[in-house]
């Protein structure tokens, strides 16, 4: 009987991931494409500040950095610059997230609408050349995600 039991849930859980998969492969969408951002970059004290926007598309959400739920963490919105040069340092400050309570996998938190996000950089002192940003992104409804994509931007 337990194994019965064992072998119902796990296809369940298979049929539940194959739902999500094929909804999100039946929307031919990437999380990139529900996203608009731009990037500005500003001295201040010897170091750089990035700004960058991210407009998410009215049906979606994004999960937020904490996301605050460990089986999300992968999925969280994350920042990463380079440049030519080997960067000194780079800190990238998110905004806190949107709780949202979901009862089946647990609370987690996601961004929605426009959000706003600070990076400080520390370049070496000749350092002028541009800096490169990605943006990794995973998007999702209330029914399904889209598969994750990365938004790629340049700074002077």
């Amino acid at each position: 009987m337990l194994i019965r039991s064992g072998l119902t849930l796990m296809a369940l859980a298979a049929a539940v991931v194959l739902a999500v998969t094929s909804t999100s492969a039946a929307q031919g969408k990437k999380s990139d494409q529900v996203v608009k951002a731009r990037a500005t970059a500003s001295k201040a004290d010897g170091k750089e500040i990035v700004s960058i926007s991210l407009e998410i598309d009215p049906r979606y959400y994004l999960y937020a950095n904490p996301v605050g739920n460990a089986d999300f963490e992968t999925n969280a919105t994350n920042v990463k610059i380079t440049s030519k040069n080997k960067l000194d340092s780079v800190k990238v400050d998110y905004p806190a997230g949107e709780l949202k309570k979901d009862k089946t996998v647990g609370d987690y938190k996601i961004y929605k609408g426009k959000v706003m996000i600070k990076a400080t950089v520390q370049r070496a002192k000749d350092d002028s050349d541009p800096l490169d940003l990605a943006i990794k992104v995973q998007a999702c409804d209330e029914k399904s995600c889209l598969a994750p994509g990365t938004i790629k931007l340049s700074v002077p």
